[in-house]
């Protein structure tokens, strides 16, 4: 194999580590999505909703390095990512050193935590726990789910339902007041803050099937039962088919179930974008075919979740 060409400090950390093209897309997306409900609803609150969006992008980014910190500690023979081992052995990363960037990560993460507690009391506490909690286990701890094959139904329900009605929830709770920190619901959440990010978590959870694609003889060797190892590449890509019919069939549901304007109906838009996605992901198998492939699929659930804000919050005609 080659050697991987050496690489500055700053692109290890932005490009290898941080992900800009592939974290911040995926975590915008729900935030943007309740930005719009809240718009519609008239409860758009857009400083409690930008401290939820940087918490949770910074927790997410925690649970990506510490993916990658496990990975060189636990499996430093797979070269699932030579230009990190390369780093790693010419000194330019160290182990402690991406340990200190998940501490960070979390540590600022959490710092918006009381005054969002403040906003919408129990409920910002139990999100932002099961948000760390999921981030963390991903990768990390004795038992990571990832490695048991349950990262799919996870990260569908994390950035499915769990973001955009915990975003929506932040400006709600922000805008009606709590009456008492400590109660649990207040203010009640409508259906569509429950579904209207389903189409969302499927767009997200389609990233990481690529990556499980393109990755599946490195989770084999590190002994990860992820779906493309243990029932093949067939089966995960007609998951990845499954939930992009549900993402392009839920604005249809959305305005004919829950009676929003037909303008939901604009991230069919997306439609051809993701058709293309989705033939390179139906039929490319290397690696290096498929890796420009997740930042795509990033960018295409933002889009998506931009024309979906948009159309929720449009007035009716």
């Amino acid at each position: 194999m080659a050697r991987p060409r050496l690489l500055h400090r700053r692109e290890i950390w932005v490009d290898l580590l941080l992900y800009p093209g592939h974290t911040l897309p995926t975590a915008a997306a729900p935030v943007i999505v309740a930005a719009g409900l809240a718009i519609h609803d008239h409860v758009f609150a857009a400083v409690p909703l930008t401290l939820a969006f940087l918490g949770s992008w910074l927790i997410h980014l925690g649970g990506v390095l510490t993916d990658n910190h496990e990975l060189l500690r636990r499996h430093p023979h797979v070269p699932e990512h030579p230009e990190l081992l390369q780093a790693l052995a010419d000194g330019t990363l160290t182990l402690p050193g991406l340990k200190l960037g998940i501490v960070a990560s979390f540590a600022l993460g959490v710092l918006p935590g009381p005054y969002l507690f403040s906003i919408g009391g129990l409920p910002v506490l139990l999100i932002g726990t099961v948000g760390i909690a999921a981030s963390l286990a991903y990768a990390g701890g004795p038992v990571p789910y990832a490695r048991l094959g349950l990262a799919d139904p996870i990260f569908f329900v994390m950035f499915g339902v769990v973001a955009v009605a915990g975003s929506y929830y932040i400006q709600a709770a922000s805008v009606h007041g709590s009456p008492a920190i400590w109660r649990i619901a207040a203010p009640a959440l409508p259906l569509s803050a429950l579904v209207l990010g389903l189409p969302i978590g499927a767009l997200v959870t389609n990233v990481m099937i690529i990556d499980d694609i393109r990755d599946r003889g490195f989770d084999r060797v590190k002994g990860w039962r992820t779906a493309a190892v243990r029932f093949g590449i067939g089966w995960s890509r007609v998951e990845y088919l499954t939930l992009s019919l549900l993402a392009y069939l839920a604005p249809f549901w959305f305005w004919l179930g829950l009676g929003l304007s037909a303008t939901v109906l604009l991230p069919l838009l997306t439609l051809p974008l993701a058709c293309i996605i989705g033939r390179a992901v139906c039929t490319l198998a290397e690696p290096k075919e498929l890796r420009p492939m997740t930042p795509r699929a990033s960018r295409l659930a933002l889009l998506y979740a931009m024309l979906l804000a948009l159309g929720v919050a449009l007035p009716a005609g």
